[in-house]
């Protein structure tokens, strides 16, 4: 038994190389089972080597020493391309020796006599470097293999080296265990046997079927998945996206779904579209009605291209500038409001929807203006009435809002020039203000002093005097 010890402890110290972390899935795998030792491959009886060596390779019952027990033990490493590397012991006993000797007694029909030597313990531990086909014929359960290697054989008490091509073949399971059955002719070169027969050193077929496991892949995040294979090897996903969750469960994986926590569509790139209007509610401004992708997902009933949400015209067409409302004319002179520059008084379009200045609104104006009279030398009211002037005056402005005037202030002759331009200036911005207060707008007014020199009547009389401290408005054009 002491051999024994030496297999298992060398097994023991390659199985121990496990625990080292591996870049391939699965690198290593252990098996074991029982195994068979024929000696017969050095008897025969035939002409030739094959007929010597496999004329009866399946004689189990006459030919095959077994020990009913585990009896094997194999440690084996993935290095790549297909090929691995391992190291096996076995055990077993001989009581079946056979031999070719045609003038011993007991031989059979072909000469050979099958002996027993004693009981003989038998040891091996063998290295072996072994090829799978099962990829080059796209198996995922048929895996046979050819191999070639060496061992050293304890053999009663004698040992020797072997060099020993095999095949085999393992039907897996699931993808990490198998049945492991192989054969291997373990040859070693000169047959030998002692001085009184008992074999020293013979050539052998030896067979094995056992249970085999591989092991070693890494799975960080327990998907199923080695880390090699897997494109998310720290999260648990799902073996179609390589690894990769898919959290809403909708077919997109997380890395490639906008949306990953929503079960959405394909189309959308992993995004609800709760409506069905073709724009994901990610993106949808009306998410819950069905509406236009080129306003967001909102509808727009009337079709003027301004969604109904923004619409205060929702059924009615209408330009968007209009809040999707059609343009009103409030004063029905055919001029949109939007172009009227008097939306509330009638005009033709040539004056942009603005009433013309009539000559009686100029006469009117006329009169009203120069019966506003001043106390001479100031730019004060004479007469009570200038009031009521003012606002017959500012009510025939209101009605041109976009006509412009000029209010203009003369004097007599009494006192000089500069006195005079000075004194005429102010009378003007005094009938302008008063109009301002009165609601005619700024830009429709303007004030200029003439001064003396537009008189209406004569200076030479109190009474012509009187008629030329006075203002005008004037219609601009």
């Amino acid at each position: 038994m002491k051999h024994l010890n030496k297999i298992f402890v060398a097994v023991m110290m390659v199985m121990g190389l496990s625990s080292q972390a591996q870049d391939s899935n699965n690198p290593w795998a252990i098996s074991f089972g029982v195994n068979a030792v024929d000696t017969r491959t050095s008897a025969g009886g035939g002409n030739n080597w094959l007929d010597r060596h496999f004329s009866q390779p399946f004689a189990v019952k006459d030919n095959w020493n077994v020990l009913p027990s585990v009896s094997y033990l194999s440690v084996s490493r993935y290095v790549g391309d297909n090929f691995s590397f391992g190291l096996a012991g076995s055990v077993n006993k001989i009581d079946k020796y056979v031999k070719f000797d045609p003038t011993a007694p007991g031989h059979d029909s072909r000469g050979m006599v099958v002996s027993n030597p004693g009981d003989l313990m038998y040891y091996g531990i063998d290295a072996t470097v072994k090829y799978s086909f099962m990829n080059l014929i796209k198996s995922k359960v048929i895996d046979p293999s050819l191999s070639v290697g060496g061992g050293y054989t304890f053999f009663g008490d004698s040992s020797y080296g072997t060099l020993n091509p095999g095949a085999g073949l393992t039907l897996w399971f699931t993808d990490n265990v198998g049945l492991e059955l192989a054969s291997k002719y373990k040859k070693s070169f000169g047959d030998r046997e002692d001085a009184s027969g008992t074999p020293d050193a013979p050539s052998h077929f030896q067979h094995s079927a056992g249970i085999i496991f591989k092991f070693g892949g890494k799975d960080t995040d327990g998907d199923g998945i080695y880390d090699k294979d897997d494109a998310c090897p720290e999260v648990a996903g799902l073996k179609q996206f390589n690894g990769c969750p898919d959290t809403d469960g909708d077919g997109i994986q997380d890395s490639e779904d906008e949306c990953p926590t929503e079960f959405g569509l394909a189309a959308l790139k992993g995004c609800p579209d709760t409506d069905g209007d073709g724009v994901a509610d990610k993106d949808d401004a009306c998410p819950d009605v069905a509406g236009l992708v080129a306003l967001k997902g909102c509808p727009d009933t009337d079709g003027d291209g301004v969604a109904d949400k923004d619409d205060k015209c929702p059924t009615v067409a209408g330009p968007k500038e209009n809040a999707g409302c059609p343009w009103p004319d409030t004063d029905g002179d055919g001029v949109l409001d939007k172009d009227d520059d008097c939306p509330t008084v009638a005009g033709p379009a040539s004056n942009r929807g603005c009433p013309e200045v009539t000559t009686e609104a100029l006469d009117n104006l006329k009169i009203q203006a120069r019966a506003i009279y001043f106390n001479s030398g100031k730019s004060t009211f004479k007469s009570a009435d200038v009031p009521a002037r003012l606002d017959a005056m500012a009510n025939i402005l209101k009605n041109y809002p976009n006509a412009k005037f000029s209010v203009e202030g003369h004097t007599d002759s009494d006192g000089s020039d500069a006195f005079n331009q000075t004194l005429s200036e102010e009378r003007a911005t005094v009938v302008k203000d008063a109009l301002l207060e009165r609601g005619i707008k700024s830009s429709n007014l303007n004030a200029v002093g003439y001064g003396e020199s537009k008189p209406v009547e004569t200076n030479k009389t109190a009474a012509g005097k009187a008629k030329n401290r006075r203002t005008e408005v004037i219609l601009q054009k």
